[in-house]
């Protein structure tokens, strides 16, 4: 038996919510799980890259690999050791761009064990197994539930979650440049203490942020996308990004420009139909600095993880 589960990318953060908020976006990864049947094969792990970006070497595809570790868990919860298994994963989200590639794979992979399983985890066991392997939730969140989605991993494991409704016309314009940056390069330019002024302004801008979304307060969510919790130190990493910001910063109907994540991609939250004049001044911007960009104008998706076969 095997069970394959298509995966939507994830943008996290979305300005001011570190580690908290994020969003679904109808870019996909698939995972297919298979139970082999011939004793003593071990684990196969596949991997096809249609990104063409993927750096192998790196990438375990023994017990070490993150979806294995991610099915394991899943088994070890229910007092079971994995069956000999055979893991492909086909991937579109581009890799350490900050689209939550590896949250869509990890989820991709608990839910088609889950399923080979007879479904013993329920919705919020995938969620706390998925963010111990992450770290946090903010991506594999909406990548199982889909949608815009707070969450909190607490002390004892478990998430607390909501799903939150994005406002229709509001566009997301996600500006994905051809350099990477890794995840744990992005953290370690964030210190380990701020000061508390920074920590008030974002409280503030959070709560901004979700009654913005939930009155479809334009203005309010011009104010609520600021932060001073990783933003200002990531820049410095993200060649163009602070160009970009005061090239759009008084562009009619742009609400604000955000890191997708930890970085490079950025997103530009828009209404009204400039979408092509936002699109130009990002890439010339970029273009400026002898980098090259895809940029897409994507709907939220609003359905997570789903199995396909």
């Amino acid at each position: 038996m095997k069970v394959s589960v298509k995966v939507p990318a994830t943008t996290a953060n979305l300005g001011p919510g570190f580690d908290c908020l994020g969003l679904a976006l109808p870019i996909y990864n698939t995972v297919t799980v298979e139970e082999t049947v011939l004793p003593g094969t071990g684990i196969e792990i596949n991997i096809i890259d249609e990104t063409n970006e993927m750096d192998f070497i790196s990438i375990p595809t023994d017990e070490n690999n993150i979806v294995y570790k991610a099915i394991e868990l899943l088994y070890n919860s229910i007092g079971q050791e994995p069956a000999e298994l055979k893991i492909t994963i086909n991937t579109h989200i581009p890799v350490t761009r900050g689209l939550g590639s590896s949250a869509s794979v990890v989820v991709g992979g608990l839910i088609a064990a889950n399923e080979l399983l007879g479904r013993p985890a329920d919705e919020a066991a995938l969620l706390s197994i998925a963010s111990e392997i992450e770290g946090h939730p903010d991506n594999v969140s909406p990548a199982i539930l889909g949608g815009f989605v707070f969450s909190s991993l607490e002390d004892d494991g478990s998430v607390v979650y909501r799903k939150l409704n994005w406002p229709k016309h509001w566009n997301i314009t996600v500006c994905i440049p051809d350099f990477e940056l890794a995840t744990g390069i992005a953290r370690s330019v964030i210190p380990s203490e701020i000061p508390i002024k920074d920590a008030i302004f974002n409280l503030k801008r959070s709560a901004m942020l979700i009654e913005a979304v939930n009155t479809e307060d334009e203005n309010l969510m011009k104010l609520a996308l600021n932060d001073k919790l990783h933003q200002p130190y990531r820049e410095k990493l993200i060649p163009g990004m602070k160009e970009i910001k005061e090239s759009l910063q008084h562009e009619e109907n742009v609400l604000g420009v955000v890191l997708s994540g930890a970085g490079p991609s950025l997103l530009v939250i828009s209404h009204g139909n400039n979408l092509d004049k936002i699109k130009n001044i990002v890439s010339r911007c970029w273009l400026d600095l002898n980098v090259k960009s895809d940029i897409l104008t994507l709907p939220v998706e609003q359905n997570g993880a789903v199995i396909i076969e």
